[in-house]
């Protein structure tokens, strides 16, 4: 057993984990429900995706049959989406793939995991204040008149800063020390105004459809140009000299790598875990719910908006908003872009929600600092960790361009997938005996697909995004060897077994 705890493959028992919770000062607030956790879902993971990555995929990758790479990403989703439902209903602590990775394959596997989601959450805030930012500038200039000083829009090359995203991430940070169901009741009004834009396009944009614009539905294969050389190839085609094609048939599944960015998210849900009143109940259902609910809006809008407009003729940056300007409606138009920029403001908080759970397990786990693990006595929130995180990634928000950063999320995102997987897989051999009020079905085929399908999704990225992505984990494997591997709470109990 000594050797055992002082491994870094160590375990930390599910039993252990859930019994952490309990310890009064380290302790999370259960106040949320599975309508709760489906409303964060839809949050989320209705974001910057389907107002602006429907037009880009439509144009560049898959004409009509973008459809069709929604349903597809939403397939890979979906069988991550089921073996998160699993864990986080049978090891219902906050944390999310970091948890689930410490109770199956352990300890260094789950601090690299922890470490990948804290970069993943933090950039994914940043990325989304920056992209608010803009929406609102657009909406004051379009409407309004007015422009702010290009040295407070982040947009100047020589240097500046954008105070708005600055300003927003430090908002929401105030929110989420005040408690999870003030942000659930916030989060529950924008998703409302979301979910209202998003039918007023199914349902508007349903009247101005020409079926001419479908013809073709998939468009005939081309190959893609030559990029930059090896930083912008995709992995895949250096490997193996495999260069992936727009539309046609493989154009759908190059067209899925990059609407995946829209399903970001659903995986936070299972960072609220612990906050959960009854988490073996309500955890399946607000991941699957989530996901369910968001893959049909995706679907249903594509094919309106395909249908409204030409695909090649569509805005990269606005479809939405634009297929409603080319049919002469400038007054959904309007509605969509006022939407888009208050939807965009619950995406930023639930992951600025994700990030501080996971640095809040990892604290309480040892492998950060315990000062950081410490609840407020009123709110019972992670108050310490969720104020640091905020003040970091709004100076981020508001210095750092981070255009190039953004894929960072992405892969972060899918390798996490592929360790949630390969978990449910070694749990159900090492514990067959835990309590699992959720099982996903067909152990272990559904696991191995899902982390075959977030590999390929993986090599699909750019060489460099990968080089980022590896710099990022070295930094994360000395940082381990150099604290955490001695703090953590598990390497205490195998000294203390010495003696």
């Amino acid at each position: 057993m000594s050797s055992d705890l002082n491994s870094p493959f160590r375990t930390k028992t599910v039993e252990q984990s859930i019994r952490d919770t309990e310890e009064p000062e380290h302790a999370l607030r259960k106040s949320l429900s599975a309508w709760d956790l489906t409303v964060f879902g839809v949050g989320v993971i209705i974001g910057t995706g389907i107002f602006v990555l429907t037009g880009i995929a439509a144009r560049n990758n898959a004409g009509p049959a973008t459809a069709l790479s929604f349903v597809v990403a939403g397939v890979v989703c979906a069988l991550a989406a089921l073996c998160y439902a699993e864990f986080a209903s049978t090891v219902p602590v906050a944390g999310s793939a970091y948890t689930f990775a410490y109770a199956s394959i352990g300890e260094l596997p789950a601090w690299i995991i922890g470490w990948d989601l804290v970069l993943e959450f933090a950039l994914g805030t940043a990325v989304v204040a920056v992209g608010w930012s803009g929406y609102v500038r657009h909406l004051m200039h379009t409407n309004l008149g007015w422009d702010m000083p290009v040295a407070l829009t982040g947009r100047d090359e020589g240097g500046s800063f954008d105070l708005l995203a600055f300003l927003l991430v430090l908002v929401l940070t105030a929110i989420l020390v005040v408690g999870t169901k003030l942000s659930a009741r916030i989060t529950a009004i924008v998703v409302a105004v979301k979910v209202t834009v998003v039918l007023l396009v199914i349902v508007a944009g349903a009247f101005f459809i020409k079926a001419d614009n479908y013809s073709p539905f998939i468009p005939h294969a081309e190959p893609q140009t030559g990029g930059g050389g090896w930083a912008t190839a995709p992995l895949v085609q250096l490997m193996f000299g495999y260069t992936p094609t727009n539309f046609g048939v493989m154009g759908i599944f190059t067209a899925a790598s990059l609407v995946f960015f829209a399903f970001i998210g659903f995986d936070v849900v299972a960072t609220a875990a612990e906050e959960t009143k009854n988490p073996q109940r309500d955890m399946p259902r607000g991941i699957l719910g989530s996901l369910f609910i968001c893959t049909l809006l995706y679907v249903a809008v594509t094919i309106i908006v395909t249908g409204m407009q030409y695909y090649k003729e569509m805005s990269p940056s606005a479809p939405l908003a634009e297929a409603f300007r080319a049919v002469d409606q400038p007054f959904f138009s309007g509605a969509i872009s006022l939407g888009a920029a208050v939807g965009l403001i619950t995406v930023s908080m639930i992951l600025l929600l994700g990030q501080t759970r996971v640095f809040f397990a990892m604290s309480r786990d040892g492998l950060l600092p315990r000062l950081f693990s410490v609840t407020h006595p009123k709110f019972r929130t992670p108050y310490r960790a969720t104020m640091l995180l905020g003040v970091i990634i709004a100076v981020i928000a508001g210095f750092i361009p981070l255009e190039k950063l953004a894929e960072l999320v992405n892969i972060g995102t899918l390798f996490a997938f592929v360790i949630v997987a390969l978990g449910v897989i070694i749990l159900r051999k090492t514990r067959p005996d835990l309590h699992r009020s959720f099982r996903t079905p067909w152990v272990p085929v559904i696991p191995i697909l899902s982390m075959g399908a977030s590999l390929w999704l993986m090599l699909n990225l750019p060489a460099e995004t990968w080089v980022r992505f590896g710099a990022w984990m070295v930094i994360g494997f000395v940082v381990y060897f150099l604290y955490g591997i001695r703090k953590s709470r598990l390497a205490q109990a195998g000294r203390d077994a010495e003696f």
